[in-house]
């Protein structure tokens, strides 16, 4: 039976600690191939070879995309490199599809404050329950940044005030994410621009699978989602700007928008609206 997690501690030496698997957790079946990377990552990450660490997590990940402990060893990896925003990122990707992993959420509590997203900090924060160990653990890590758990209404992190972004070719879509960032599409340019809360401007993603982009929305993790109009798809990015085909054959998607687990498309080539499972 496969252990849960192996969680990574850094006290003099480096070692691996399995713990328990939920029920639910054991009904998931991983492929031998994705079980073969994930050990090669075990591997390489006992040798000091972390960057082929990451591949291998990465590529297990891949093959079994809810392959939970592979993300959590990529996570705790990535976050001992310093690198909290792909960290981040990964354990997003576990609350996504679980967000009862309460591990999960405290890491994501601690880098969200560490990256100074107080929004982000106080939501998951909030979304760990008070009798959990880790909500005790999360509290102590937000502490000296005054974080409290979000309400119903957070404050949000863009900017408040007026004003205009210029020199934008063909703007069709707009969103935001938890850090203050608007993404805007260009039609013509076949690109993801995105503006930073303090008004820089750089190309966020730009792809051959882009084909018309219209529309944009994102959820409560920071994953875009794009009407590619002229492509007839739908494409959804990581705030890192990877990008994976959410579903194909969608007739001139124009409109997208988030609730919840559901993404709402309105098809404009065939006088419907859509609705995908994006969880």
């Amino acid at each position: 039976m496969n252990k849960k997690l192996i969680k990574l501690f850094f006290i003099l030496l480096m070692f691996v600690l399995p713990l328990s698997v939920t029920a639910e957790e054991q009904t998931v079946v991983i492929p031998t191939d994705a079980k073969l990377e994930y050990n090669h990552g075990i591997d390489c990450y006992k040798l000091g070879q972390y960057e082929e660490a990451i591949a291998s997590f990465r590529t297990a990940i891949r093959l079994a995309p809810n392959y939970i402990d592979a993300y959590y060893n990529l996570g705790n990896l990535l976050d001992y490199l310093k690198q909290a925003d792909e960290a981040l990122s990964v354990f997003e990707q576990i609350i996504e599809r679980d967000p009862k992993e309460y591990e999960a959420l405290y890491n994501a509590v601690k880098l969200s404050a560490q990256l100074g997203d107080r929004v982000g900090a106080s939501k998951y924060l909030g979304m760990i329950p008070t009798s959990s160990g880790y909500y005790s653990k999360a509290t102590n890590e937000v502490a000296k940044y005054n974080i409290k758990p979000a309400g119903k209404n957070p404050e949000s992190s863009v900017s408040q005030t007026g004003g205009v972004y210029p020199n934008i070719t063909s703007p069709t879509g707009v969103t935001t994410d938890k850090f203050g960032n608007l993404y805007v599409s260009s039609f013509t340019d076949n690109a993801i621009f995105k503006i930073q809360p303090d008004g820089k401007k750089t190309l966020f993603f730009k792809s051959t699978f882009l084909n018309g982009p219209i529309s944009l929305t994102s959820d409560s993790v920071g994953n875009i989602y794009v009407a590619n109009y002229n492509a007839n798809n739908i494409l959804k990015l990581s705030h890192s700007g990877a990008c994976t085909v959410l579903t194909k054959n969608v007739q001139k998607p124009y409109g997208v928008h988030v609730d919840g687990n559901i993404l709402f498309v309105a098809c404009q080539g065939s006088n419907s609206v859509l609705r995908v499972k994006i969880k």
